[in-house]
């Protein structure tokens, strides 16, 4: 699984609910928007920097040292930057000598490889770009058309999110579409998360998103759902639509 279909799948189950109440922001953008939060500080901004430019990791007296903060104000910073997921810890023994004696390692601080960037509304940009870039790698290699990679590609990563999440409400939740109720059993969903693209190139992206989100019906097993191409909806090109109960 890439990075960006495991970020999109990891706030599953926290959709509208039962309740029918849409929930605010999805788990995988409150968790982005808290790491951007994290560098409004200015002491953490000059951290993150010193590290950025060091290309390195840094043990905390080092970073005293190159910031001119005092190490005793470090610390609380450094511990919500890692708290925040951007940056890491790591431990390991500085200098020449090993072995017994050679004192306890020290504890250093890198940045993150994860990259962090939030916007509202959700926009997965990442993920548009990632799914056609995979899909010119298949149409090259295996020399079949772009468009038919494209669809495959699309409904392939869409099957692993819903397997992954477990259901439908929670791959819509997760991947940025904001699912409300449509008072039929079904979703409407309030943003598409490959907006700016889609104003553009409405046929490939729409098609990318159908195909994404058929994958995902069936990878979840909500066989009560079905996707519905909506052309004229106000935010998406498709609809989550309940299927009819068999009367019995």
């Amino acid at each position: 699984m890439s990075d960006v279909e495991g970020d999109s799948a990891r706030s599953a189950g926290t959709g509208t609910g039962s309740s029918g109440a849409p929930s605010q922001l999805s788990a995988n953008l409150t968790e982005r928007l808290e790491s951007v939060a994290a560098l409004g500080d200015p002491v953490r901004r000059v951290v993150y920097q010193a590290l950025q430019r060091s290309g390195d990791a840094l043990t905390r007296n080092r970073l005293a040292e190159v910031t001119g903060i005092a190490a005793s104000t470090l610390l609380f910073h450094l511990e919500k930057l890692v708290d925040a997921g951007l940056l890491t810890v790591e431990f390991r023994k500085l200098g020449e000598r090993s072995g017994p004696g050679s004192g306890r390692p020290a504890k250093l601080y890198r940045l993150a490889q994860a990259e962090v960037a939030a916007s509202i509304p959700d926009r997965r940009y990442d993920l548009a770009a990632e799914l056609m870039a995979a899909a010119i790698d298949t149409s090259i290699r295996d020399n079949t058309a772009i468009e038919q990679a494209l669809t495959q590609t699309a409904y392939d990563a869409g099957h692993r999110l819903g397997l992954k999440a477990g259901s439908m409400e929670g791959v819509l939740d997760g991947t940025g579409y904001e699912p409300y109720p449509d008072g039929e059993g079904g979703f409407l969903l309030h943003n598409c998360p490959f907006h700016r693209l889609s104003r553009s190139h409405a046929e490939v992206v729409c098609g990318l998103n159908g195909a994404l989100l058929t994958g995902a019906l069936e990878g979840s097993g909500d066989a009560e759902y079905a996707v519905t191409p909506d052309p004229d909806g106000p935010y998406c090109c498709a609809r989550i639509t309940r299927l009819a109960q068999p009367s019995i």
